[in-house]
């Protein structure tokens, strides 16, 4: 409106102050909260998916739309059916089409731990892979662990590029796509990508394929 306008207008409704300041009042703040003086008392608590009220309905709904929508979704497609090429572009796409219809990781963790009675910390590749492929659900540092036995078989590694490569994998239990730019940022205060390549001899790249494939081994 304008500063000019919008004088005006609160000049025509003079109620309009004195209004807001009702509607501040019962909504409470910070600095005027609103007080309950009644007792509480706990009646229940339950954890709901939605319109499922059931983590097992709710993970069913899961597995349907993912089935769905795997045709639909390119990046989707790439996590069931090439998960070693996911890029962190399409993650980032997967991860948005998933929680805009209600399937955040987190709420995906509760479900199961609620469905199974197991705390199992899976990647959304995990979740969404056991989801269309059936494919056995386990933690994704386990996953990382059984692909780092096949790095270290590429070589005959000294222990200091053991150290290096226990290094990366322990970096990896918090990222689920490996490419330089994964790499760098892990290891920014050891000079980064191109340092990491020359401590083990020319062989990053072929350690990060190996791993990125041995990841998502089918199991189960």
């Amino acid at each position: 409106m304008g500063p000019k306008k919008a004088g005006e207008f609160v000049n025509t409704h003079n109620n309009l102050i004195q209004q807001l300041g009702e509607v501040n009042e019962l909504l409470g703040s910070d600095r005027l909260p609103l007080i309950y003086e009644g007792e509480d008392e706990f009646k229940d608590r339950t954890q709901t998916y939605g319109i499922n009220e059931k983590p097992a309905d709710y993970l069913e709904s899961f597995s349907d739309f993912i089935n769905k929508q795997i045709n639909q979704s390119a990046a989707l497609a790439v996590v069931v059916n090439k998960p070693k090429d996911l890029t962190r572009e399409q993650l980032r796409e997967v991860r948005l089409l998933l929680d805009q219809h209600g399937y955040s990781e987190a709420i995906l963790k509760s479900a199961w731990r609620n469905q199974t009675n197991q705390e199992i910390a899976a990647s959304i590749i995990g979740y969404i892979r056991q989801a269309a492929l059936g494919e056995a659900l386990i933690p994704f540092d386990q996953r990382v662990a059984q692909a780092m036995q096949k790095i270290y078989t590429l070589h005959s590694w000294t222990p200091v590029q053991r150290k290096w490569l226990d290094q990366l994998a322990k970096q990896l239990t918090h990222e689920v796509i490996i490419d330089h730019e994964f790499v760098n940022r892990a290891f920014a205060n050891d000079g980064g990508a191109k340092s990491l390549d020359k401590r083990l001899n020319s062989h990053l790249d072929e350690v990060m394929a190996t791993l990125a494939e041995g990841l998502w081994e089918r199991v189960g």
